[in-house]
């Protein structure tokens, strides 16, 4: 299984609750047509949490998306489908900037249990 998490940033003169209604009501349905996702999660900014041992990286951010699929293969494959060309073709319109990353999932605890 490979993840990608993206952090997403508005578009410039977008309130946050135009990026949010974007993303959740045309974006999210457009995810669904691509057949190789196997899970994808939306988590909408509501508020910030701070530490007062740590400084913040300084980035303000409107949503992380995470998109799991079985394998790298199977993610490049989805790439080039024309269901994702239209996923992203609809992210320009809405995602003002975007840092995207590859990782590999390490379960600490589940359920409020130990794994």
């Amino acid at each position: 299984m490979i993840k990608a998490i993206s952090l997403l940033v508005r578009k410039p003169g977008m309130t946050h609750e135009q990026f949010v209604k974007h993303w959740l009501e045309i974006h999210g349905p457009l995810a669904l047509k691509v057949s190789a996702i196997r899970r994808y999660v939306q988590s909408h900014i509501v508020d910030e949490r701070r530490r007062p041992d740590i400084p913040p990286i300084g980035v303000e951010i409107d949503g992380i998306a995470e998109l799991w699929y079985d394998d790298r293969d199977t993610m490049t494959r989805a790439l080039a489908s024309p269901e994702m060309k239209a996923l992203h073709a609809d992210g320009a319109l809405f995602i003002g900037r975007i840092q995207s990353y590859l990782v590999e999932e390490k379960t600490i605890t589940c359920d409020g249990g130990s794994a």
